[in-house]
């Protein structure tokens, strides 16, 4: 028993390596194009923004519609930190970070105190705020046109998707270990039963709190990305669309299930990219998957349920155990 922890760490670093080195490995071959990776960083993106949202819907158990405006809190903290304050990429990236959690720490105090519906509309009410005034400070957003820099990513597809991986991999990673810990626990107990939880000695306010700022992190880390993969920033990036967006990936990989979110972002936004050539109907694309889910798989594709590597190994291994046999 004691190597099991051992072999589950090598299982998860092999398939970690394999997602980091398969890309670039079939870029360099020719059988990955330029496109179709730049296809993939972007659903990585959307991946970690899908995160973000299930975080706090899924996991802590408030409907949220206002994380595109912490994604575009994000993405133009990385263009300022980076062409005003002339500091690297990365040390921008990481202080835009820092700048969205702490937004998200201010507004999660009146905020958290609703619920329900009443919280959607509020967050909602705040990505629009965040929009408009982006729109309106010309001289650091650029106004309604955005700003535009350039990146090292946004030039080179292939080291934007290793990166975007890399970032992917390192935040499920320690999202995992968050939710398996004490603190994710009652922020699961919370959304179980906040009366429960409270006799129980858990402080709901504080953990639920602590949801809200883990998944404005997660979305500032998003919106990070995809200024520097993209290199150009709108306003429009906070409207509520695109949190209603984030919100389908998380339905239908299933609320509470990162790696289903992960795998549904993926799979939605090649799909878009895919049946681009049917222009403006492919939209129709979402409701009609969203029905067909409710129909025949309403807790989505997996549930609460996380895709194990370890697992699928173990399963693997025991198959080909048998065929011996």
């Amino acid at each position: 028993m004691s190597g099991f922890p051992i072999r589950s760490t090598v299982i998860l670093s092999a398939a970690a390596a394999l997602a980091l080195i398969l890309p670039a490995l079939l870029m360099a071959a020719g059988i990955l194009d330029d496109y179709t990776a730049r296809i993939i960083a972007m659903g990585g993106v959307n991946a970690i923004m899908a995160m973000s949202v299930n975080t706090i819907v899924g996991i802590t158990g408030q409907l949220s519609l206002g994380q595109a405006g912490f994604m575009a809190i994000g993405a133009y903290g990385c263009i300022f930190f980076s062409l005003d304050a002339g500091l690297p990429p990365l040390f921008s990236a990481v202080l835009a970070v820092a700048v969205t959690g702490a937004a998200g720490f201010l507004i999660g105090f009146p905020v958290l105190k609703l619920s329900g519906d009443y919280l959607a509309i509020v967050t909602l009410g705040f990505g629009e705020i965040i929009r408009i005034v982006f729109i309106n400070l010309k001289t650091l957003t650029g106004g309604p046109n955005g700003r535009q820099f350039t990146t090292v990513l946004a030039m080179n597809n292939r080291f934007a998707l290793v990166t975007v991986t890399a970032v992917l991999i390192t935040v499920l990673a320690l999202l995992q270990n968050f939710l398996r810990s004490s603190y994710g626990r009652a922020v699961m107990a919370c959304r179980e039963d906040e009366i429960a939880a409270g006799s129980c000695g858990i402080s709901v306010f504080r953990y639920k709190m602590a949801g809200f700022v883990t998944a404005a992190l997660l979305a500032g880390t998003g919106g990070s990305l995809y200024a520097l993969v993209v290199g150009f920033v709108k306003p429009d990036l906070a409207q509520f669309l695109r949190s209603i967006d984030f919100l389908i990936y998380v339905v239908l990989g299933g609320m509470g299930s990162m790696t289903g979110s992960i795998i549904a972002a993926y799979v939605l936004t090649y799909l878009q990219e895919f049946l681009r050539f049917l222009q403006d109907y492919r939209l129709l694309i979402y409701p009609v998957i969203l029905i067909f889910i409710m129909f025949f798989r309403p807790q989505g594709l997996l549930g609460m349920k996380e895709f194990s590597f370890v697992g699928l190994v173990n399963r693997i291994a025991a198959f080909f155990h048998r065929r011996k046999m």
